[in-house]
């Protein structure tokens, strides 16, 4: 299913892939744009935000519900932070289904799990909801190189609806920095869900000159 409107509602899910940069810098951009974001994120998802950006994931979903809003500007009541095994939160039912779901980074194991219908976390759960329901479900995974297996849950996938959009940055907006890489991944998510942004000059555009 084509997104051609702006999503109200978002669900984003940050999992055990390397790539916490793109999932943190995607959530800031659905807040300052002023999305209305479900979050869940996973236990390895903390582990690899410590390692990578010496970031520390709370525990409590309160917590880092706190943490997130104060330091993006969020509105009141537009995040929502919910536990992985919250099995009475919003994303677990079709019957409040978000408009647009992220999975980023997205691991191997959530991907193949979301492609068996396992749904055995909330995270699971939700991309199961969103793909029934036909709503936009977009994964990021962040792995190399690619398995056949990899390759045929993704393939699964795609044929299930789903977006399956590897954390590849290009290179023709001719990034200056690790924040330019990002913002590029981040920008081709935005496109997805129908959230317009400027975080990168588009193909045919000006770019910058070299110094």
């Amino acid at each position: 299913m084509t997104t051609t409107t702006r999503p109200k509602q978002v669900i984003l899910a940050l999992t055990g892939a390397s790539g916490m940069p793109y999932g943190i810098r995607l959530l800031e951009c659905l807040i300052r744009s002023g999305t209305k974001v479900w979050l869940i994120y996973s236990q390895v998802a903390q582990i690899v935000a410590r390692e990578e950006m010496d970031l520390k994931l709370p525990s409590q979903p309160r917590e880092a519900q706190r943490h997130f809003a104060a330091l993006y500007g969020a509105n009141e009541g537009q995040l929502d932070v919910f536990g992985r095994e919250d099995w009475y939160a919003p994303p677990a039912s079709g019957s409040s289904p978000a408009d647009a779901m992220i999975i980023c980074p997205c691991s191997m194991g959530t991907l193949a799990s979301i492609a068996a219908g396992l749904a055995q976390s909330l995270i699971e759960r939700a991309a199961d909801v969103a793909l029934k329901e036909g709503r936009k479900l977009v994964l990021v995974p962040r792995e190399t190189p690619f398995s056949a297996i990899h390759l045929d849950n993704m393939q699964r996938l795609q044929r299930a609806g789903a977006v399956i959009l590897p954390a590849n940055p290009g290179f023709y907006h001719r990034p200056q920095s690790v924040a330019d890489l990002v913002d590029f991944v981040v920008a081709r998510v935005l496109d997805q869900i129908g959230i317009d942004n400027d975080l990168v000059a588009r193909w045919g555009a000006p770019v910058p000159a070299r110094e």
